[in-house]
């Protein structure tokens, strides 16, 4: 392969750097408001890139009350639960799948279904209904504990590991449980942590079927306690009544970045976390032959 010329280098330094600062800027400029006062807010037209009296205040009024602090308990636990049961459930259904069954063919074109015809929303609650869920968490994990196209990658993932394997296992006494753990998991560390990640994402960002389900509001998650404050302007109990000793409470438009960035931050942190397990997960999948 040629090396790329010095134009080419240029255009594609440029582009990412371009692409670079559309992603941070907004990132920088939400955290930046929440850390910015009633004058930094006033100077900069509702939004800050650098506040000039950094404060603390907005993120001290959205704890005082209690709610942020519930709804972030709830969204971690929902993410945690979710996540390991939805891994559970398309682990155990991929590897049957992956194995010579009889059938597992008719019990893939049913997930594949699922995802050209998409429940409504009456159907889904009906469901949810007449199974006694409603008002409860398990509402918010079971009816999406499988993902049709998680299921088909690691299904695809398990058929390319090599059968010798498996057949010099069962040679060894091993049942299909001993070798799913033992054989096939330690081989698909990188496929396990993806799916992982995207559980987890989707449990935490997930706010509809807590908005339909959920009618107590103690027990909303955070996702859905940020989309009505920021952005149905609903109050907050106990926020808005918060200052700090001797002065004003801090704006609106901190308060609401600082639940924004709340939200955020958590998730963020996954992705350099699983990082490693992503490399460790290729370099133990390697499988020469």
């Amino acid at each position: 392969m040629e090396r790329p010329s010095r134009a080419q280098v240029t255009a594609r330094i440029i582009v990412l750097g371009l692409i670079l600062v559309g992603v941070v800027y907004p990132f920088v400029s939400v955290l930046s408001t929440s850390l910015a006062t009633q004058q930094d807010v006033d100077a900069g037209g509702g939004m800050v890139f650098l506040p000039l009296h950094p404060s603390l205040e907005a993120y001290a009024s959205i704890f005082q009350g209690g709610v942020i602090t519930r709804a972030l308990l709830i969204s971690l636990g929902i993410t945690l639960v979710g996540t390991f049961v939805s891994l559970v459930v398309t682990i155990g259904l991929a590897y049957g799948l992956s194995r010579p069954v009889i059938w597992g063919k008719p019990l893939l074109m049913l997930a594949l279904l699922s995802l050209l015809f998409q429940p409504g929303i009456i159907p889904s609650y009906l469901v949810v209904k007449q199974l006694g869920l409603l008002n409860s968490y398990a509402s918010l994990i079971l009816p999406v504990a499988l993902n049709a196209f998680n299921l088909v990658v690691m299904r695809q993932f398990f058929l390319e590991i090599p059968h010798e394997l498996v057949d010099s296992a069962k040679i060894d006494g091993a049942s299909e449980l001993r070798i799913l753990w033992s054989v096939v998991l330690p081989l698909s560390g990188a496929v396990v942590a993806v799916i992982a990640l995207l559980y987890a994402v989707f449990y935490w960002n997930a706010f509809f079927q807590a908005l339909l389900y959920l009618s107590d509001s103690s027990m909303w998650p955070l996702q859905l306690v940020l989309r009505q404050y920021v952005i149905q302007g609903s109050p907050l109990p106990g926020v808005t009544a918060y200052s700090a000793p001797g002065g004003a409470p801090p704006p609106t438009q901190s308060i609401q970045m600082a639940v924004v960035v709340v939200a955020t931050i958590p998730i963020l942190l996954v992705y350099p976390l699983l990082q490693r397990y992503f490399t460790k997960g290729v370099l133990t999948g390697a499988i020469k032959g």
